[in-house]
């Protein structure tokens, strides 16, 4: 007698009720609600993107005034360095500040942009899954597709939003080789962009049954386009077709405005979609496609102390973040060696350079650099010190506490693994920073002396982590605030000497009182109080969580 029982994972449902008019049926409805929970979410994306937008070609207006400036910027940016770190060369013969924006920003902008959409979706679809909700909603009058519709949905709208302030911005700001229509084709070449990624994915959520397996999996593709669209700038531009990041670019907006790139986009988006829909009817709600591995009929030793567990729940955030962070060290030191000559023209640079001090440019950059390195690290910091709010609100904390297990341990474990994972994040980006800036530079001392400057940014990792302790022993409800930490460090610390900010703006972050190395000479009294001030806010933090009732499920 042969058995009828679907497979684990697999979809009892008839192809006809999967992809009929119904499967859509309460899609509009979770569109609408989907976008009233993330108005203020998705109204921030599209405020920073858009302010950061304006304010760079700003930037670039002042800094490249002048032929000759431009024509130091064209020289500098047509190394084999640059162009991985920017877009294809194309751009250079008519370097305008617009064709400035399409070159230099446009390729960031659009990874921001799919982190966005990936965000989204997971959000929309796994997530609910994962916490049961969907099941719940299911219940009721709603279509087996109206979950991914309703999530790819408000993806879409907040993509099309974006490229309306960018498009009115642009064309309003007065700066030369901006036209409307290119400012049009720039706001769209973001939504085309975003529109790929939110379709990656509508499939990494069916592979996977948890939510940051989807959106780690998305993320990475993202990461591949990146590098596929810097090698092909480089060397074979074939490379380049293949990413998603390269058609957007390949518009070369500002410059010759091709539409025709933003038609594979458009295409790329649908296929994604629809291979989403097509694979959400093979698996059951709340399960994956991929079957879940077998595990051990025993946990091992390391699970059954609150660091071990605490280890594996932030292993796959924390190798994610080492890579992000190792090939982003490997990338600035490529072009180390060219530091001197990409700045030597632009007045404004070369004078925050100046204020940062060094013996040499170089030291200057690499020292601004691990400002952006730090400020990175500081985000696993911010990520995996909220994750014990997030196993509270799962209701996953109760279980583990009704036992032997004290508050302090449990929330110790995982701040552990936050300050650790994070300092040895910043090793690992500034060992890479400096075995690539001694390859580029011929100066092998780099090697020890950026790893050491990078380093020195621990006590302000700490101190971050600090502020989420505190936050969430306290203020609970307010505990992604500290997001605003790694935000302002960033603003006042990367972008504050080039825009002239108030030098005491800068004493409000902690990565404002780490010493520049290698650019400054070393310094302990601030990072001992640094420290000191990260051990006083995580005891408060503490207390804070021992005194308060958890939010139970």
């Amino acid at each position: 007698m042969t058995s009828t029982a679907a497979p684990l994972g697999a979809s009892r449902h008839t192809p006809s009720m999967e992809t009929g008019p119904g499967a859509f049926a309460g899609a509009g409805t979770l569109l609408r609600f989907g976008l009233r929970r993330d108005r203020v979410r998705l109204t921030v994306w599209v405020l920073a993107l858009t302010l950061g937008t304006l304010a760079t070609a700003s930037e670039y207006r002042t800094l490249y005034s002048s032929p000759e400036e431009r024509a130091a910027a064209v020289s500098s940016m047509g190394s084999p360095a640059a162009l991985a770190m920017t877009g294809p060369g194309r751009y250079l013969s008519d370097y305008t500040a617009g064709a400035m924006l399409g070159h230099q920003l446009l390729g960031f902008t659009a990874v921001l942009v799919g982190l966005m959409s990936v965000l989204t979706v997971t959000r929309h679809t796994r997530d609910e899954e994962e916490t049961g909700r969907a099941e719940l909603v299911r219940s009721a009058v709603v279509g087996h597709h109206a979950h991914l519709a309703a999530a790819l949905g408000v993806a879409a709208v907040a993509n099309l939003v974006l490229a309306v302030p960018l498009a009115l911005g642009l064309t309003t700001a007065g700066i030369e080789g901006v036209d409307a229509g290119g400012a049009l084709l720039y706001g769209l070449a973001h939504t085309a962009a975003g529109l790929v990624f939110a379709g990656v994915a509508a499939i990494t959520v069916q592979i996977t049954a948890h939510t940051r397996g989807a959106s780690g999996a998305a993320l990475a593709v993202i990461g591949v386009a990146y590098v596929l669209r810097a090698a092909g700038d480089v060397g074979d531009d074939a490379l380049s077709w293949l990413s998603p990041i390269g058609w957007v670019q390949r518009t070369h907006v500002f410059v010759d405005d091709r539409w025709w790139p933003l038609a594979l986009c458009l295409l790329l988006a649908a296929a994604t979609a629809a291979y989403g829909f097509a694979l959400s009817t093979r698996r059951d709600v709340g399960a994956g496609l991929r079957p879940a591995r077998l595990g051990r009929r025993t946990a091992s030793a390391a699970l059954t102390h609150p660091l071990g567990l605490a280890l594996r729940l932030h292993r796959a955030t924390l190798l994610g973040f080492a890579a992000s962070l190792g090939l982003m060290g490997v990338m600035y030191g490529s072009i180390l060696g060219e530091a001197a000559g990409m700045v030597k023209d632009v007045e404004q640079v070369q004078q925050a350079l100046a204020e940062i001090g060094g013996a040499t440019v170089t030291e200057s950059f690499a020292a601004m650099v691990m400002t952006v390195v730090a400020v990175v690290a500081a985000g696993y910091v911010v990520m995996a010190a909220l994750r014990p709010r997030t196993e509270e609100n799962a209701g996953r904390a109760e279980p583990l506490l009704a036992t032997g297990l004290s508050r302090n341990r449990w929330l110790g474990s995982h701040l552990a693994i936050a300050l650790a994972g994070g300092t040895a994040l910043l090793v690992l980006a500034g060992l890479g920073f400096g075995l690539s800036g001694a390859a580029s530079t011929g100066d092998a001392g780099l090697v020890l002396e950026l790893t050491g400057a990078a380093a020195a940014y621990a006590p302000a990792l700490w101190a971050t982590a600090g502020v989420v302790v505190l936050l969430h022993g306290w203020f609970p409800r307010a505990a992604a605030a500290a997001w605003i930490v790694p935000v302002y460090g960033f603003l006042v610390g990367y972008l504050g000497p080039v825009l002239r900010l108030p030098e005491g703006l800068r004493n409000l972050s902690p990565f404002g009182h780490v010493p520049r190395l290698p650019a400054a000479e070393p310094a302990w009294t601030p990072l001992l109080v640094l420290t000191a001030v990260a051990a006083g806010l995580i005891a408060l933090g503490l207390a804070g969580c021992r005194r308060r009732d958890l939010d139970t499920k």
